[in-house]
């Protein structure tokens, strides 16, 4: 298990609508239909995105702690978030991880609008959505607990990961 950093480039005035995301390697991608119908201006998306690039590139530095990213060439990376809504942060992390040459790429959310999940198959060799309720309005509304996950808990947790993984290796 890895951590790989995206950013959603959120709305000024409405950062939970995604006009778009970032993701390690330089990715940016917009959505195109948020995008058209609030036409954001370019300066403020200038400004978030050098925002959320200063939050990647600090996640990235504390939850590596200084260790390289897993190997993914030529092995199937699963990819998974807590739902899709707009699809922005996992179409940045799908075409991101394409860069690094993976044989395969599986997107897996418990929650998903169905067109999401549709359009994200043009992209990835396998998209799971476990659930696509109809109406569909936000990730969140799915969750009885939605809180965000600390810095800490993700450092333990990757922690533990590789703990286990030595374990294993020198058992």
């Amino acid at each position: 298990m890895d951590v790989f950093v995206v950013r959603k480039l959120g709305m000024p005035g409405q950062p939970e609508l995604a006009m778009g995301a970032i993701a390690s390697g330089g990715v940016r991608v917009m959505n195109e239909d948020v995008f058209t119908w609030y036409r954001p201006s370019a300066a403020a998306v200038e400004a978030v995105t050098r925002a959320e690039l200063g939050e990647l590139e600090r996640r990235e530095k504390a939850y590596r702690d200084g260790r390289p990213p897993l190997p993914i060439e030529d092995r199937t990376v699963i990819i998974v978030d807590d739902g899709l809504a707009t699809g922005s942060t996992m179409r940045a992390a799908v075409l991101a991880i394409r860069q690094l040459r993976p044989s395969r790429v599986v997107v897996a959310v418990p929650v998903g609008a169905r067109d999401t999940c549709e359009a994200l198959r043009a992209i990835a060799d396998e998209v799971v959505c476990a659930s696509t309720p109809e109406p569909f309005t936000a990730v969140g509304l799915w969750y009885i607990d939605f809180t965000q996950t600390t810095d800490d808990e993700v450092r333990q947790l990757l922690g533990s990961q590789g703990a286990a993984a030595t374990r294993k290796r020198s058992a």
